[in-house]
């Protein structure tokens, strides 16, 4: 099929840069629309940037001509306004859920995360079918699971139009590991320390094992979702899952083990101060999180990452050492972004 006229939301984020890219270079896909509160930088080839936010603009004009939309546009901070992330990721979701139905698009595909699924039992992998619920005590799952709710609602009111969701673990590439330093750790960690054999210990905190993607690899799926006439959810992921050994070995770090109860009152505290953006109730997240099955993205979507864990991690791992990001507003190094605080550009009025 070669009209593909494909909006995407996010655009210049983190999973959004590498889905444009996968998209771009289709030659099934015609056009790309690229929503982003704030669109700056050259767009890839077949793309247009278009500045519009999602929980206030008039979404109707930008996808008047889109025959499928793709959803990965999430807001992360700020932590302490649950009520502005609310506003941006579940309302906002909503009201492209509608405009995308009335525009006629007959595709939709929503990012969603591993963080919806409910609190996993053991280390067993889960299939699709697992429960999305989310965990209660931090503002991302609760918004992935309730956006779930929204998806499921909106398939049965709109049976015509093919809905997929997409659900990846962690997402790295190394020009957004700045942005991730400054979204979960805030800036008192200083990435150029992270490299091998100058962090002396890794916290072996039981429990502690998560599951990451490259962004590539992720884009590479939704591009297959988007071409391919599939429909459902889809667990995205590479082996091996990352626990304290596989990231002390990357490291060349030595393991001491740390309680849990030890941790997240630290944090608590750190994050009440507003020293670190990532809240305690996001850390019990991470340690609840079920080991996603991959069987079905391989198999419906002949879909194979090339990166592996180690190679991802390490990936993000020299990034954060060197400092470096994108050429958009979201992915901006340090340096840059300050210049546009100072400034104004790119800042949401």
């Amino acid at each position: 099929m070669t009209s593909r006229r494909i909006a995407v939301t996010g655009a210049t984020g983190n999973i959004g840069t590498a889905t444009v890219r996968a998209l771009a270079a289709d030659p099934d896909v015609e056009a790309i629309t690229g929503l982003e509160r704030r669109p700056a930088g050259i767009p890839p080839p077949k793309t247009e940037y278009v500045g519009v936010d999602v929980a206030h603009d008039d979404l109707a004009p930008v996808l008047r001509d889109a025959d499928t939309v793709v959803h990965l546009a999430w807001l992360f901070q700020p932590t302490h306004r649950p009520d502005l992330t609310w506003e941006t990721n579940v309302r906002g979701s909503l009201r492209l859920f509608e405009a995308a139905a009335a525009a006629g698009v007959s595709t939709l595909v929503v990012a969603s995360s591993v963080g919806a699924y409910s609190p996993a039992a053991d280390d067993r992998p889960v299939s699709e079918d697992y429960p999305t619920h989310g965990w209660p005590g931090a503002a991302y799952p609760r918004e992935k699971a309730y956006v779930e709710r929204l998806l499921d609602s909106f398939e049965r009111a709109h049976p015509e139009i093919r809905v997929v969701r997409v659900r990846p673990g962690f997402v790295f590439q190394r020009t957004a590991s700045t942005e991730q330093r400054r979204l979960f750790a805030g800036p008192f960690v200083p990435g150029s320390l992270l490299r091998p054999g100058l962090v002396p210990i890794v916290p072996d905190i039981p429990g502690l094992r998560f599951q990451v993607v490259h962004a590539d690899d992720l884009a590479d799926a939704i591009r297959r979702c988007v071409l391919r006439p599939v429909s459902g959810a889809f667990n995205i992921a590479t082996d091996p899952v990352v626990d304290p050994r596989l990231l002390a070995g990357l490291l060349r770090a030595r393991r001491v083990p740390v309680p849990a109860g030890l941790v997240k009152p630290a944090l608590a505290a750190a994050w009440r101060m507003h020293l670190v953006p990532a809240t305690p109730g996001l850390f019990d997240t991470v340690l609840r999180l079920p080991v996603m099955d991959t069987s079905r993205a391989r198999s419906e979507l002949e879909w194979q990452p090339e990166w592996s864990a180690e190679e991802t991690v390490s990936e993000f791992l020299h990034g954060l050492r060197r400092g470096q990001g994108g050429g958009t507003p979201p992915l901006a190094p340090d340096e840059h972004r300050g210049h546009e605080i100072a400034t104004g550009v790119g800042q949401r009025p």
